[in-house]
């Protein structure tokens, strides 16, 4: 035998090592090694900053950083008057403060949106400014004009860089499921929502799953949040191949979570990298998230499911004809994202995704994978399709999905 025999756990290492750096190096040259760092919103950190040091009645204001439970008293002692005054005089602070309620969020963020799209109108015509940076501010002036179209939803918004933002469709104070897409690599504001492709964007994801949800169980209120409050990874760079934005991302998602109003069940639909943004936050997840499900995921920073540390059921899918699969599913040296979770040994439920088409295709309308989401969300998990036919994805669920289902 010599020393790169097959079995040899040295080569398994050598191999490792050996793939990883085929990687970077691939992105390197490629230039796609290019890293986004978030620039803390002047704007938002302003409207905060002006809400510290503010006052109603004489009273000062409360941290808007204190728990959420301890927000959403302050705000119910308070007349309808006075919340809407505190909205019009801090919007973006209140629009992104969890622990005030839902609408007035939807209020202060509108407020907001109104006073951003006005700047950036001026923007356009502004002489000091490039062709392509007059261009820029059209996008994102025409962006604002779109989520303020009536009736849309928006529970936090951060204009700063390229924009952090999520939404709400359903209604979320009386959801009895609540559901929250976490999209992957490349989202931001522009990327929020797509016209053409409108299923591989967050809103579009969002949107498709409410909709496959409301068939599955016409009985059952569902929200779903389309959630792109974090700053995603510019592309397949190294940024990608590291869990630095899921860290951070991990902290929003889970102060969101602790801030949702009522009881409801809710249920963590995580694609891509946001499927590494879910592992790492997982831990620190409220009990009422009853399930994460993750599509195309390149890992979630452990080796089993069980390392996960959560209550919560652990599933997942990946279409045969995803280049994700390609990827290698291990990590070393802070570079890369650990083991495959639909592995046999990662220990997931593992769901079918047949029909779902590439890497983005996972909420397309047909398909099984959003079938099985939409089944999961409304706790039907009795009805869930499992890969390769079989029935082991609901092994030991019986019981629990009929208790489950609204």
């Amino acid at each position: 035998m010599t020393s790169f025999d097959t079995s040899s756990p040295q080569l398994n290492v050598w191999r490792a090592m050996l793939a990883l750096a085929v990687v970077f190096v691939m992105l390197a040259t490629t230039g796609w090694t290019a890293l986004r760092t978030h620039r803390e919103s002047g704007e938002l950190q302003a409207s905060r900053d002006k809400w510290t040091h503010g006052s109603l009645h004489g009273l000062r204001l409360p941290d808007p950083e204190a728990d959420p439970a301890r927000l959403t008293r302050f705000f119910v002692s308070l007349s309808a008057q006075d919340r809407s005054r505190l909205a019009h005089r801090y919007p973006l602070a209140v629009g992104n403060m969890n622990g005030a309620p839902v609408s007035l969020r939807y209020q202060a963020n509108h407020l907001a949106l109104e006073q951003q799209r006005a700047v950036e109108r001026e923007r356009m015509h502004d002489s000091r400014l490039s062709t392509a940076g007059q261009q820029d501010a059209g996008r994102r002036m025409h962006r604002y004009e779109s989520l303020l179209t009536p009736g849309r939803q928006i529970l936090s918004f951060d204009p700063s860089g390229t924009g952090r933002i999520s939404e709400v469709f359903g209604n979320l104070a009386k959801a009895q499921r609540i559901s929250v897409v976490v999209p992957g690599v490349d989202t931001d504001l522009l990327t929020f929502q797509k016209t053409n492709r409108p299923y591989t964007a967050p809103v579009g994801m969002a949107k498709a799953l409410y909709a496959a949800e409301r068939t599955a169980a016409p009985k059952t209120r569902t929200a779903v949040i389309a959630w792109a409050d974090y700053t995603s990874p510019d592309g397949l760079g190294v940024d990608a191949a590291t869990g630095a934005r899921a860290a951070e991302g991990s902290l929003r998602l889970n102060a969101l979570l602790r801030a949702l109003p009522g009881r409801a069940p809710v249920s963590m639909f995580c694609h891509s990298y946001g499927s590494v943004l879910c592992g790492v936050a997982a831990h620190g997840m409220p009990g009422r998230v009853a399930d994460i499900a993750v599509a195309a995921s390149p890992g979630m920073r452990v080796s089993r499911a069980a390392d996960l540390d959560t209550t919560a059921r652990v599933w997942a899918m990946r279409d045969a004809t995803d280049w994700i699969q390609d990827v290698p599913y291990l990590e070393l040296g802070g570079l890369g994202h650990g083991a495959d979770p639909v592995a046999s040994g990662f220990g997931a439920r593992v769901l079918s995704a047949r029909d779902a088409q590439g890497h983005a295709g996972y909420f397309t309308p047909g398909t099984d994978s959003l079938r099985n989401l939409a089944d999961i969300g409304t706790g039907a998990y009795d009805s869930v399709t499992c890969a390769g036919e079989t029935d082991m994805c609901r092994a030991g669920l019986g019981a629990t999905a009929t208790a489950r289902r609204a």
